[in-house]
C-alpha cells in the first residue's frame, strides 16, 4: 500500500498548502480568505482519504475476505466500519 506516487504527491501539496496558510493567518489575511483555504486543503486530504481507502479494500480486506481466518475478515470488516463511522460523525 506505500509508495503510491500520486497520493505522496498530494500530501506534499497539501502540507506547502497549509503552511501557505499558516503564513496568511500570521500576516492577518482576511479570515474569509483563510477559511477558503482551509476547506481547500481539507478538500485534498479527504480526496487522499479516499484513495487510502480504495487501495486497502483493493488489498488487505481483499486479502481478508478471501482468506481462511474468520477472525481476521471481522477484524478487517470492523475496521472498515469504524473508519465510516468516524468520517460521517458530525
Amino acid at each position: 500500500m506505500h509508495g503510491n506516487p500520486e497520493i505522496e504527491s498530494r500530501l506534499k501539496n497539501a502540507e506547502g498548502h497549509l503552511a501557505g496558510i499558516q503564513r496568511m493567518y500570521s500576516d492577518g489575511e482576511y479570515c474569509i480568505d483563510v477559511m477558503n483555504q482551509v476547506q481547500a486543503v481539507q478538500a485534498a486530504l479527504n480526496k487522499v482519504n479516499q484513495m487510502l481507502l480504495e487501495d486497502h479494500m483493493n488489498s488487505c480486506v481483499i486479502t481478508a475476505v478471501q482468506g481462511d481466518d474468520p477472525g481476521e475478515r471481522e477484524r478487517v470488516l470492523k475496521e472498515i466500519s469504524t473508519v465510516y463511522q468516524r468520517a460521517t460523525k458530525v
